[in-house]
């Protein structure tokens, strides 16, 4: 991995939940919808806002007025707005937007309300700049990105054959709901929005979005930011649904620490291991094991060809 630079990231849950908790954030998870309906969301209330991935239209010319809603560039000053200026870094940028713009709902812990009050009068564009130079931030971004033995340094502009994707932000704020998409110049105003009629105004507005897809486009990927769900179990003593929260911390735990490690050296070393015990078997042991191998994955596929067959006919 790069040591300076911003390393890509997943969109997961587990991931985007421990990595606002190591910045010091209180009280925050993040929860994947797997479908647009107002009253699932409506269901995690308190809602902060959502994440939302999707393969960004590399061929598409910039225009003077967005696709859908209007910019409001005075709401660029009055609250947080950070142009993107790095590649990589869109998830972060995504959340932070939520999460800086929540200040008033959120603990966002005293390192970010330092960056936020840092760079408060900066205008957007260094306020990107000042993002994408926080070390706390960008280390933090860094530890949740895949290990990969494989550095590639090289860097290019994509073109309209290359997969690329960005993360944007939707939340309500100021009385309105708002689109954060540091791309753009400005945040894109949707409407009047209250903190509880979020769940209701932000699906028509994401639906519209997807609808200018083909209608066989389906990576998308939407994560909302709730409080802490094991909080409201407490409140209403759902043991139940405590455990079930907490089994999920753990398992997002595990997942995060899997992350971190390159399991390539480890299964190198043990195929060398068990070559060597063939190999020192002798009398053509290791040719043997090599041959029932391949009649193995041979019958594998057949059985599988087998199988589609059937349920092709």
């Amino acid at each position: 991995m790069s040591v300076a630079g911003w390393n890509t990231i997943e969109s997961d849950a587990g991931v985007f939940t421990y990595l606002v908790d190591n910045l010091g954030v209180k009280d925050v998870q993040f929860e994947e919808l797997v479908s647009l309906d107002a009253e699932h969301l409506r269901q995690r209330s308190p809602v902060y806002g959502v994440v939302f991935l999707f393969k960004y239209p590399t061929g598409e010319k910039s225009q003077e007025k967005p696709l859908d809603g209007t910019y409001d560039y005075e709401a660029a000053e009055s609250h947080f707005f950070a142009a993107q200026t790095i590649q990589n870094a869109c998830g972060t940028q995504a959340l932070l937007s939520v999460l800086l713009n929540k200040t008033d709902g959120i603990e966002i812990g005293s390192r970010l309300q330092e960056f936020k009050d840092f760079t408060g009068a900066f205008p957007a564009d260094l306020r990107g700049e000042a993002l994408s130079n926080s070390e706390l931030i960008r280390d933090v971004h860094n530890s949740f990105a895949r290990a990969s033995p494989f550095a590639d340094e090289a860097q290019r502009w994509a073109t309209e054959e290359d997969d690329v994707y960005h993360f944007i932000a939707y939340t309500s704020m100021g009385g309105k709901l708002y689109e954060l998409d540091g791309l753009q110049p400005a945040p894109i105003s949707h409407g009047s929005c209250s903190p509880n009629e979020f769940p209701d105004k932000v699906i028509p507005v994401l639906q519209r979005r997807i609808e200018r897809y083909p209608a066989q486009e389906i990576r998308f990927n939407l994560l909302a930011m709730v409080q802490d769900l094991r909080i409201r179990a407490r409140e209403l003593g759902d043991q139940d649904w405590l455990e079930q929260e907490e089994q999920k911390r753990i398992a997002w735990q595990w997942e995060n620490a899997l992350r971190r490690h390159n399991f390539i050296g480890f299964i190198g070393e043990m195929l060398k291991g068990v070559v060597g015990t063939k190999l020192s078997e002798g009398g053509g042991r290791y040719q043997e094991w090599v041959e029932e191998a391949k009649n193995r994955t041979k019958s594998s596929l057949e059985e599988r060809r087998n199988a589609a067959g059937e349920q092709v006919s």
